[in-house]
């Protein structure tokens, strides 16, 4: 059956978890999904943050759930998990946006800083994702969207980034990504991953503090990503507007991979 346009990008009904939803852009991509209509559970951390956005997103008018949950805690995300069925029944869609990152030379990095971005990042990523992805499973239908960067597919000017555990960890999200789309396509279930460039958040301040100029001369577009600029990209991949797309992604960069 033939669908509008406005039905496609409809998420009314639909349930969202968020991880690291509570700040930045994980934040920013929780009030997208639920401005078009999905309900949203929030996750990171830090309770209180979390209850903070949470309540703030319940003033469009949609049901929100706060929930304290690291990540690389496997009893963290089941009960996430369970605390989200009880409350809405199902789960439709997942954004594994939870992060972390370590500013070092390559030559000097230690090996525990390695080990705290890649458990953030890999890990958790792909703990949340097969914990979500077996309740996704038996309902033979879910959506889940990966985070990772611009800086995934290259290296970075050790003058602005010199961050090679979160570029590699970036990295490895890209090839997880399409490799479970391909794996779980036969669920019903899509996996797709939004690439952000540059955008002004907790992790990147230090860094647009000291190099901003700099680094807006390697983005065409000569600015960084503004507070709704992630929003259209994580709606469309969690929409029947997206239903044809899977292993994919997109990159959300002012055309900074372009060059």
């Amino acid at each position: 059956m033939r669908m509008h346009t406005k039905e496609l990008f409809d998420l009314k009904g639909e349930v969202a978890i968020v991880t690291g939803g509570s700040m930045g852009l994980g934040r920013q991509m929780a009030f997208g999904l639920a401005e078009a209509g999905a309900n949203v559970v929030i996750c990171a951390r830090k309770l209180e943050r979390c209850e903070t956005t949470a309540k703030e997103i319940e003033t469009l008018g949609i049901k929100t759930l706060a929930i304290k949950c690291d990540t690389t805690n496997v009893q963290d995300i089941q009960t996430l998990i369970e605390r989200t069925l009880k409350e809405f029944g199902k789960i439709d869609i997942l954004v594994n946006n939870a992060g972390a990152t370590w500013g070092a030379p390559a030559e000097e990095v230690k090996i525990e800083n390695w080990m705290k971005v890649i458990n953030v990042n890999v890990i958790g990523t792909v703990m949340a994702s097969q914990m979500v992805g077996k309740e996704m499973i038996k309902r033979r239908r879910g959506n889940i969207i990966n985070i990772t960067s611009v800086t995934g597919y290259l290296g970075s000017d050790p003058a602005t980034q010199d961050a090679i555990p979160y570029n590699t960890t970036k990295g490895a999200l890209i090839t997880f990504t399409k490799d479970l789309a391909v794996k779980w396509v036969k669920y019903g279930i899509r996996v797709n991953g939004i690439a952000p460039g540059w955008f002004p958040t907790h992790l990147s301040t230090w860094a647009l503090e000291q190099f901003g100029a700099k680094i807006k001369e390697n983005i065409p577009m000569q600015r960084f990503g503004g507070e709704d600029e992630l929003k259209g990209a994580v709606v469309y991949l969690a929409s029947k507007a997206s239903s044809y797309v899977t292993g994919q992604i997109l990159a959300v960069d002012g055309g900074f991979l372009a060059w």
